[in-house]
């Protein structure tokens, strides 16, 4: 069984009278374990795809399968155990808490699932920290940090509580060549040991090297679907 299902997902957006459709009938299945990119023109329709994955917005048609259930039929409520327990996220823009630390911005991901003791979670937000690149930075809050290390915090904290899926949008925009090489090995580690699952949006030629599967995404659509073995970078 597939984890993830699209089944004619349309999304169409209103502004005044007008409409305008972002998606215009997505056909998708997405197994276990894959680590998969969508690229595509901006516009094109890649983040509200992910978005619509990731229960942040629902189509105004089709239907939508993660991990055997419907979420179309899901309320608000319910998406958002969904999402809490299941689902990692990166964002473009971080996204992070501005009040809170580096470490207390992982950590909050952790409190929220309600699964680990004290030690346990002093433990993970310490290692997925140094494994991104950011010991020693663990006290600094957001604007102590340059955009780089913030997306190194938005990373974390999306893998930090080891979800069954990591949806990514641009996650590499705002870091160095070395520095995206390191955070995707640390995304490969956890394809590979535990079965994570991700999907990338990007025009990251790097992203693209590590991925072993392509999604081009053209005004809505799905318009080529390319898969090739592990190469070199992920072996």
């Amino acid at each position: 069984m597939a984890l993830l299902e699209l089944k004619v997902v349309r999304k169409i957006y209103k502004q005044g009278q007008i409409e305008v459709p972002a998606l215009r009938g997505i056909d998708l299945q997405v197994e276990e374990g894959e680590f998969t990119t969508v690229f595509g023109p901006s516009g094109s329709g890649k983040t509200t795809m992910l978005n619509m994955i990731g229960c942040l917005d629902k189509p105004s048609s089709g239907t939508i399968i993660f991990n055997g259930r419907e979420l179309n039929e899901l309320d608000k409520k319910e998406l958002a155990m969904v999402r809490r327990y299941n689902i990692g996220f990166i964002f473009q823009s971080y996204n992070l808490i501005p009040v809170l630390t580096a470490y207390e911005n992982v950590e909050f991901a952790l409190r929220l699932i309600n699964k680990y003791n004290n030690r346990e979670i002093k433990e993970r937000v310490l290692n997925i920290l140094a494994a991104v690149g950011l010991e020693g930075m663990e006290n600094r809050r957001p604007h102590e940090l340059s955009g780089g290390q913030k997306q190194r915090v938005a990373i974390a904290r999306a893998l930090v509580k080891e979800p069954v899926l990591v949806l990514a949008d641009e996650p590499t925009a705002n870091l160095d060549s070395s520095t995206s090489e390191e955070v995707l090995k640390v995304m490969l580690k956890m394809n590979k040991e535990l079965g994570t699952t991700f999907i990338f949006s990007t025009h990251d030629p790097l992203v693209m090297e590590y991925a072993r599967r392509m999604l081009e995404i053209r005004d809505g659509l799905i318009a080529g679907d390319k898969r090739r073995e592990a190469n070199a970078f992920s072996d």
